[in-house]
């Protein structure tokens, strides 16, 4: 007789847990800066004035003024899960008005350079993918149900992804989510205005002065590409500038929330398609100045737009 008071009260008490859980830590309106890789993050710090910091499941977030703006200021950690889990802690536990990640990628368009920043005026998941069962042909067979919304990369077939908002509760599948239009015209304001970087402080230089590219198509994976045919097939199937491994994840996160959001994502490496070794060992540090350099012009941009 006293089991099923016993489960009640647990479950009461785990409700309760959760629910001071959401509960948010402060009220002011704040636009969220995000990065993946601590030293872009460390560049960012290292700016914001009147800082506290506030350690929620383990990862930092970090207040105070940037550029003009109220920011929080964390570090999302590599990986679509990740990106996911703490853009949500953001929303929940902050006022925020906005989402902004900033951070390095691989190049997919062969038009682009090391050092190029880019902002894509959409995202999607392309490696959230079906895979088919192999033929007698070498031709690959996939379920009389399965939707194939672009063409496949060998047994692999990327899929829309399953989507759900508080004015849409009904089921929507899509592969791209938009960033903010306003957003987007202020990146716009700004181009031509930034001094990108060509050298890093450990004086390892480009052979070409790298630009800010807006317009075109992000993708996001859970894989790290350094494959030439991977990359060309990336290319031509999404018309994509760039690859990384969150900002799709992100950019869904703020479509379900309603939330502007927008990205930098400065090139490290051409995901294989470079002669010789991966070049992000070689070029982080000068990616991640100019994404940094952007995302500063822009935030001082955004505090004075009209």
């Amino acid at each position: 007789m006293n089991k099923p008071v016993t489960h009640l009260v647990i479950s009461v008490f785990v409700l309760g847990i959760s629910f001071a859980f959401a509960q948010k830590l402060e009220e002011t309106p704040r636009l969220a800066v995000m990065s993946a890789y601590e030293p872009e993050w460390q560049v960012l710090l290292a700016t914001i004035e009147v800082k506290e910091t506030f350690d929620i499941n383990g990862y930092d977030y970090t207040t105070g003024k940037l550029a003009g703006n109220d920011v929080v200021l964390f570090l999302t950690g590599v990986s679509m899960v990740n990106a996911t889990m703490t853009s949500q802690i953001a929303l929940e536990r902050f006022n925020i008005t906005g989402i902004i990640f900033s951070g390095i990628a691989g190049g997919v368009n062969p038009d682009l350079n090391i050092g190029d920043v880019t902002v894509a005026e959409q995202w999607g998941q392309y490696q959230e993918m079906l895979y088919g069962r192999e033929n007698p042909d070498d031709t690959f067979l996939i379920p009389e149900w399965a939707e194939t919304p672009f063409p496949s990369y060998g047994y692999m077939f990327p899929q829309n992804v399953e989507v759900r908002t508080a004015e849409k509760p009904e089921i929507e599948y899509r592969f791209w989510f938009a960033v903010d239009g306003e957003m987007l015209d202020v990146a716009r304001s700004i181009a031509g205005t930034v001094e990108l970087a060509t050298c890093g402080a450990d004086n390892v230089c480009l052979s070409h002065d790298p630009k800010l590219v807006i317009g075109g198509n992000g993708v996001s994976g859970q894989t790290f590409v350094d494959n030439a045919a991977f990359r060309e097939w990336t290319f031509e199937t999404f018309q994509a500038q760039v690859l990384d491994m969150e900002t799709a994840a992100v950019a869904m996160v703020a479509y379900q929330n309603s939330v502007p959001f927008i990205a930098f994502r400065s090139l490290s490496d051409l995901a294989g398609g470079g002669p010789g070794e991966n070049e992000i060992g070689t070029f982080f540090q000068i990616a991640s100045d100019n994404s940094a350099k952007v995302l500063l012009a822009f935030l001082e941009a955004w505090s004075v737009r009209e």
